[in-house]
Formats: structure tokens, C-alpha cells, sequence
């Protein structure tokens, strides 16, 4: 078998800059080397392309000091459109060395810059196959407001929101509570177009909205107003099915919270307690059936490509209600994507070979 070269991205501009960062070491530690020749491409926070060091332990999760991409003085030089695939460096001190052909990128990029469709239309332009979601479905799910339109549009239930604009928030405080009020506490307050559950709150009754909104506004502009809902946390995670088939669902799993409020960056990604990552999920066999039923159908109803986790909750009625859906998910080996598909059968590693055959196709 030929040996891939696989350029795996990862840093970038957003505030999860430091996730995506971890998820290479994850990543670098677990791909096959016997099938994929690797170039690590790190995106600094000011958007520049270098070399990183193919080194995992460099980017280990680790709450203490997490790890990040610092420029280095190289920088990466793609190809350009309808010539030959290859990558190149320029070296600090000016020398240009050539990296050789490129068949996939591995984009593993959260947030802005990275998982809302520009980074998919940057590869796009320049006809370099990538793994992971595609430029509509990553644009759409990264605008929680559309992503709703869009699951309702399909008959999918989604809990009630509105949505509220910085300008709204400045100018007509008083109207904005009031529609609050309507929706009724308590309520989840997030950035309409940010992950990882970064600048999100929960206000428990209206004393507490201006701190949650003041919260979410320094992350975006745009803020989505959920109704707090009643019932277990699901997530399951799908992978595009192969040719013309149907999407690939896995078992799912569930955020059982103790003492922790909510599942939030801290307890995500830094070890914090009071939230514990079960899967398989304890469902019986026709909660299963519908909770995956509704993963991938929201997944068809977005355009999904590559993968996406879908995040619903299971009410005390039985109701399947999606909250979300993330085009890249965390991927961290401790995360719920692939642990999911671990408890499904296919491991951390197989995972990746399926996401990059997926791009290559």
C-alpha cells in the first residue's frame, strides 16, 4: 500500500486555539504511520502558517499550561490551483525546502476561522482534498440561530430561543428581557457562533442575565437565548456514510453532571469535577434507536460531511430535542466523539484513518 502524506492543521485564530493545539497531540500520537506520512501545519493566533514539530508530547493536554502554536519563523507555502500538490516551507533564515505532494489535509480547527467554512473554501480554492465537513455544513452549524432554522425546517425539535444582537442589547435592554421573560428562566446564554462552551452561562432567573449576556457578547455579537431543558444529556457522534449510503451513527453517550451546573470548558476539557463521560449511554433499546434516528437525520438536514457530534437532550417525556451540532468536535482522546466510537468498535486510530480516507474520497 502507498504510503498518504497527510498535513494535519491545527491552532488557528479562535478562542480554542489551545483545544485544537491538544487535539494534535491526541492526533500526532494515534495516526497511522504505517499508511500516512505526516506534516504537522500549525496555524499561529494571528493566522500564520508554519512548520510545527511532529513531536506529540509537545501538545499534551494539560490544564497546568496548555499547549499552543508559537510562531517559529517558518512559514508554510501552499500550492497553487491546477499545478502539482506540493507543499514547501521557507525556513527562518529564507531557504525554501520542498515538503513533497499532499494528498489530504487533516483540518482539526475549532471555532472561527476554522470550523464556520472558511478554511474549507481556502482548500476549496486551492484543490487540495480535506477531511472533516465542507464549507455549508460548517458555516451553518457554526451560526447556532441558523443551524436552527435549518433542523426545524426538517421537522427536528430544537429547544425555544431567541436571538439577540449586540446593537438589540445596547439599544433596548428593556425589550430584551421582556422576550427573556416570555422564554422563561432559567435560560443557557452562548455565543451564537463560538465552541467548546466558551462564554457560555446559565442565568438562573433576570438578576443574573446582564453578567451572562456581558459574558457571551465578549466572545460575539450575536447571542442565542435557550430555554434551560429538562432531561439527560446525549451525544452521539456520526460519521458520512461511505458512497451514497446513510450516515454512520455510533452508540451514544451522556454527560452525567454531579455537582457541576453545566458541562462547561472546565469540566470538558480540564479535568474538573462534577461532570463524568459516560458511553454507552444506560437507554433502552428504543431510545437508542431514536436518539440515533435524529443524530443522523440532523445530520442530513445541515448538508453534514466528514463528521459531526450531535448533542440532544432526552426529556423526562421521552422527547429527543437537539441542541447542537459540532462539524469538529473536540477530539481529544478523552473526548465524547471518540470515545464514542471507541464503545461502537473502532478505535481512536481507526477513527482517524476513516475521517482521512472520507477527505481523500
Amino acid at each position: 500500500m502507498a504510503i498518504a502524506t497527510v498535513a494535519v492543521l491545527f491552532g488557528g485564530r479562535s478562542s480554542e486555539h489551545e483545544i485544537s493545539s491538544a487535539t494534535a497531540g491526541g492526533v500526532l500520537g494515534a495516526i497511522d504511520r504505517d499508511r500516512y506520512r505526516v506534516i504537522p501545519v500549525g496555524m499561529t493566533r494571528d493566522g500564520v502558517f508554519i512548520l510545527e514539530e511532529d513531536d506529540p508530547a509537545r501538545f499534551l493536554l494539560n490544564a497546568a499550561k496548555m499547549p499552543e502554536v508559537v510562531d517559529n519563523g517558518t512559514r508554510i507555502i501552499w500550492p497553487m490551483p491546477g499545478g502539482p500538490r506540493e507543499l514547501r516551507v521557507q525556513r527562518a533564515d529564507g531557504g525554501i525546502d520542498n515538503l513533497g505532494t499532499v494528498d489530504v489535509v487533516l483540518p482539526i480547527l475549532h471555532g472561527l476561522h476554522g470550523e464556520d467554512g472558511t478554511i474549507q473554501g481556502f482548500f476549496d480554492i486551492l484543490e487540495i482534498p480535506y477531511a472533516g465537513g465542507g464549507i455549508l455544513d460548517s458555516a451553518m452549524c457554526m451560526d447556532k440561530h441558523f443551524m436552527k432554522v435549518a433542523l426545524e425546517a426538517a421537522d427536528i425539535s430544537v429547544s425555544p430561543s431567541i436571538t439577540v444582537r449586540a446593537r438589540a442589547w445596547a439599544d433596548d435592554t428593556d425589550s430584551v428581557r421582556s422576550d427573556v421573560d416570555q422564554l422563561g428562566y432559567p435560560v443557557f446564554v452562548k455565543p451564537a457562533r463560538a465552541g467548546s462552551s466558551v462564554g457560555v452561562s446559565k442565568a438562573h432567573d433576570a438578576s443574573e442575565l446582564d453578567e451572562a449576556m456581558r459574558v457571551a457578547l465578549a466572545e460575539d455579537t450575536k447571542v442565542l437565548v435557550e430555554t434551560a431543558i429538562v432531561g439527560r444529556e446525549i451525544e452521539v457522534a456520526v460519521l458520512e456514510g461511505r458512497g451514497d449510503s446513510m450516515p454512520r451513527t455510533s452508540l451514544p453517550g451522556e454527560i452525567v453532571l454531579t455537582t457541576r451546573e453545566f458541562y462547561d470548558f472546565e469540566g470538558k476539557y480540564l479535568g474538573g469535577d462534577g461532570a463524568d463521560v459516560v458511553c454507552p449511554a444506560e437507554l433502552t433499546d428504543d431510545e437508542t434507536a431514536r436518539i440515533r434516528d435524529v443524530a443522523a437525520r440532523a445530520f442530513e438536514a445541515v448538508e453534514g460531511r466528514g463528521l459531526a457530534r450531535v448533542d440532544v437532550f432526552l426529556t423526562t417525556g421521552g422527547d429527543v430535542v437537539v441542541n447542537e451540532l459540532n462539524t469538529m468536535p473536540g477530539f481529544t482522546p478523552i473526548s465524547m466523539y471518540p470515545k464514542c466510537w471507541v464503545a461502537s468498535g473502532l478505535s481512536y486510530a481507526d477513527l482517524i484513518t476513516e475521517l482521512i480516507e472520507l477527505g481523500r474520497r
